[in-house]
């Protein structure tokens, strides 16, 4: 295995086990192994198939989101907000991977015709 390909499972597990961890606090009770064991999986499937831009959008929503949090209703809510802007990380991610992916193949089809013969 490539070396990047080790670091964006690592990263996967970490910014999905967190998300799973926050999700497991909300849920409350014993769903939270559940909720860590399915974050845990989805983050190596995610870094596996190389998901980095989506894996960094969440963990830069989780980051936001706490702050965001910590700053309007205190320290006892940081996992709320962190929660909600993991959510929101990954919604933006993957509309910006899109966006970046489709602005790719356009330029990639505009250099093929101008290379074309007339």
């Amino acid at each position: 295995m490539a070396r990047n390909n080790i670091f964006d499972i690592v990263l996967g597990i970490a910014v999905m086990g967190t998300v799973g961890t926050l999700i497991g606090l909300t849920m409350g009770g014993g769903l939270m192994p559940i909720a860590i064991t399915i974050g845990l999986v989805l983050g190596g499937v995610i870094g596996f198939l190389g998901g980095r831009r989506f894996l960094v959008s969440i963990l830069i929503g989780t980051v936001l989101g706490g702050v965001l949090a910590w700053l309007m209703a205190d320290a006892d809510r940081i996992w709320v907000g962190a929660g909600a802007g993991a959510a929101m990380g990954g919604f933006l991610g993957v509309q910006i991977s899109m966006l970046l992916d489709m602005r790719a193949a356009k330029k990639a089809a505009s250099e093929q015709v101008r290379t074309l013969p007339s």
